[in-house]
């Protein structure tokens, strides 16, 4: 059997995405279905459009750098942002073509993960990336280190999280997160 490598891409049953200087220079229609916009208006654009904000745009692309230089590959679940504004949980994943140029040229794969777990309060960019350390199993001295942020400036946004989602304990706020 021939196997038609753009079919593949096209098809692909999580949503694809190729770039360079982390701008998108191709994708597949599961990529624009997922985030409500067409193809047109995603090649050529930055990631940023993806993002919930521009500051969360260039956190995440200073954290994943230096793990993709090291591992060539970098993978998360965070919050991302469709064409229609509305916020909803992805898994994130992608490898760098050149690890000693991290951003230059890759590949990256999207899944919403919106079905299992809805977003249900309205999250500051902080409060998402600290959501986010959370449900990957981190203590608040991991998350303040993964951050660039103290500790106790961590447990500020955690209790801030416990109130939104009306959490008791860190162990429920987990489960509520994972639950939406």
């Amino acid at each position: 059997m021939n196997l038609d490598h753009r079919l593949a891409f096209d098809l692909a049953p999580v949503g694809l995405v190729i770039s360079r200087n982390r701008i998108m220079v191709d994708c597949n229609q599961h990529v624009c279905e997922m985030f409500a916009t067409s193809r047109e208006l995603l090649i050529g654009q930055s990631f940023q459009v993806l993002y919930p904000s521009a500051d969360e745009y260039e956190r995440l692309g200073a954290h994943m750098a230096p793990i993709l230089n090291a591992k060539g590959f970098y993978a998360d679940n965070r919050i991302m942002k469709r064409g229609t504004g509305e916020t909803f949980w992805c898994h994130v994943s992608g490898r760098a073509l050149d690890r000693s140029e991290p951003h230059a040229a890759g590949i990256w794969s999207f899944e919403d993960l919106s079905a299992q777990r809805p977003v249900k309060a309205e999250l500051t960019g902080r409060e998402r990336e600290v959501a986010a350390r959370l449900l990957e199993g981190l203590t608040s001295k991991e998350i303040g280190r993964a951050l660039n942020i103290s500790h106790r400036t961590v447990e500020i946004y955690r209790a801030r999280l416990m109130r939104k989602y009306c959490a008791s304990t860190a162990a429920d706020l987990v489960h509520k997160l994972l639950a939406g």
